[in-house]
């Protein structure tokens, strides 16, 4: 849910404060980055 209303009228990455905003995966409307695939074994 974005909370935030400058996210909600234009979008997080049209935000003047984007660069330093550090809630725009909590408030806003950027998707969190995804966890790195596990390291496994390589399969020969």
């Amino acid at each position: 849910m974005t909370l935030c209303p400058i996210a909600v009228v234009a979008g997080c990455k049209k935000c003047p404060a984007f660069a330093v905003c550090p809630l725009k995966t909590v408030i806003g409307d950027m998707p969190k980055d995804k966890p790195a695939p596990p390291a496994g074994r390589k399969k020969k």
